[in-house]
């Protein structure tokens, strides 16, 4: 059993370093060593543990399964170990705790400022440090905390569902004027067929299919295999800013947009897509006081509260025919 008191630790950052770059040059470079001396570090880390850490094979090296799992432990403990050491000498012995926090990008351009500065005014020891990665599952590289947008699945991460995407058609109030009615059975079909259609891309799914659903549940005949298609929802939403075309847009995302008159959902139409915002965290992080604080306050501010847009007065959402 490997005891603390042993623990190799310019061993651990010589790996830390390699798992980082996948090379042993660049590794070297960070941690201005030679070469050679982060290759025996590593070595002599495989040798205590008795697996190896990386697969060396020509033109191909990379992590083992071994070494996935150490890379993220080794990381942010290096990391926690940086931020509090930093804290104390900066600011005179005020412990401050710096998480880091992934966002996708619609969820990053409309609601990181009133993450941040909400979370802030409740726990000023804790910073967030907020990025963005456009993806649909889970997170592209190890952080704290994460919020994704996935359908339901199974992962080693502890997941707490924070809302369900309730998809609306949103419009510029301008567009929304040229409107004759707002009846759904009568006038959405018209009103889709003469406005530009703007489609948010989904990985691994086709183009145009959150519109199919939306018409097809609706039973209405519309050709929705035109229009715009844009790698997130957030762009999709500036085009609509902009005075032109129609988006599917989240309900809870953009309920102060609603509010404030900036955007029009002009019927009174709900599509549930399938997918939902979800907070993961690795479990080992339960025990973390920072990583458990900013997760309580996660789920109590987001967690499957109605939003105003999502009232009683709200129409239940669409069912699949």
């Amino acid at each position: 059993m490997i005891d603390r008191r042993w623990l190799p630790l310019n061993a651990l950052r010589a790996f830390e370093q390699v798992g980082r770059h996948l090379s042993f040059t660049a590794a070297a470079n960070a941690l201005s060593v030679s070469q050679s001396a982060v290759s025996r570090h590593v070595i002599a880390l495989e040798g205590l543990l008795g697996v190896q850490l990386f697969e060396r094979r020509p033109g191909a090296f990379a992590l083992t399964s071994a070494g996935a799992a150490l890379l993220p432990v080794v990381r942010k403990s290096f990391d926690r170990i940086e931020q509090t050491l930093n804290g104390i000498v900066n600011d005179g012995g005020t412990r401050h705790r710096t998480l880091s926090v992934q966002l996708p990008p619609t969820l990053a351009q409309w609601l990181a400022v009133p993450i941040l500065r909400e979370f802030r005014r409740v726990d000023p020891d804790v910073i967030l440090d907020i990025e963005s990665a456009s993806q649909v599952g889970l997170p592209s590289r190890d952080t704290d905390a994460s919020v994704i947008y996935a359908k339901p699945q199974v992962s080693d991460r502890v997941s707490n569902l924070l809302w369900m995407e309730r998809l609306t058609p949103m419009c510029h109030p301008d567009v929304a004027a040229k409107l004759t009615g707002r009846d759904p059975a009568r006038d959405l079909a018209p009103f889709l067929a003469s406005t530009e259609l703007l489609h948010g891309k989904l990985d691994g799914e086709p183009r145009y299919k959150l519109w199919h659903m939306m018409v097809s549940q609706l039973g209405l005949h519309v050709d929705v295999e035109r229009g715009l298609l844009f790698d997130t929802g957030v762009l999709a939403a500036q085009y609509v800013f902009s005075g032109e075309g129609v988006a599917l847009l989240d309900r809870r995302i953009f309920a102060a947009e609603l509010d404030s008159g900036r955007l029009v959902a002009p019927f009174d139409v709900v599509l549930e897509s399938g997918y939902g915002y979800y907070l993961t965290i690795h479990p080992e992080d339960l025990a973390d006081p920072a990583i458990a604080r900013f997760r309580g306050w996660m789920i109590e501010r987001f967690g499957m509260v109605p939003s105003p847009h999502e009232s009683a007065t709200t129409p239940p959402p669409l069912r699949a025919v």
